[in-house]
């Protein structure tokens, strides 16, 4: 599997997520006081936006790649 379709599958891939949640997103736990049986957490969501376009983009991007037959070295 060489390089060409590997980033194929990645963009594909980005693009999906970027399209159905709009972007990459995760939620952060910090633990603020712990002091025996009193536990006090702070959650916090971070992440980042991917525009729908660029989303359309990278989706489009990685379908070429893949369909696109890679150069053959003489």
């Amino acid at each position: 599997m060489g390089i060409q379709r590997i980033l194929g599958m990645a963009l594909v891939v980005i693009g999906i997520v970027a399209l159905a949640w709009g972007g990459v997103f995760w939620t952060d736990r910090d633990t603020v006081i712990d002091a025996g049986p009193l536990e006090i957490t702070t959650a916090e969501r971070e992440g980042f936006r991917i525009p729908p376009a660029i989303g359309i983009l990278m989706l489009v991007g990685g379908i070429v790649l893949l369909v696109v037959p890679a150069r053959r070295r003489v």
